[in-house]
């Protein structure tokens, strides 16, 4: 089953760029990249720009309205993701303890539904 772990961060609460604190987060989030690949559980990963660059949308009677940055109002932001694919929840929790940002923000971990709309 393919899990999605959303990660979620206070900017206020992350370590500041250029910080040995940084520094030692970095390494932590490619100690999990490399843990997830090695395990040949990572499906796929990135890390989001800042909110300052979303644009949401949302249709209002048929009339496409756009607006800059998030939508919810939250002092925690949508700074990444993994999908990692796993046998159940217990083994998707046990990635998601990995992600550093666990240490200061959330890990949202959500099973994934499948589709299929390109008839793959």
């Amino acid at each position: 089953m393919q899990y999605m772990l959303l990660i979620y961060a206070d900017p206020q609460r992350e370590p500041k760029y250029g910080t040995p604190e940084h520094e030692a987060m970095m390494s932590s989030y490619f100690a999990a990249n490399r843990q997830m690949k090695a395990d040949g559980v990572l499906v796929a990963g990135e890390a989001l720009k800042s909110i300052d660059t979303a644009t949401s949308l949302r249709l209002n009677r048929g009339k496409v309205e756009t607006m800059d940055g998030p939508f919810a109002e939250t002092r925690e932001h949508l700074g990444g993701y993994y999908v990692i694919e796993v046998p159940d929840l217990d083994a998707a929790l046990r990635y998601a303890a990995l992600i550093p940002t666990a240490a200061y923000g959330t890990v949202e971990v959500r099973p994934l539904m499948t589709f299929n709309p390109a008839g793959n």
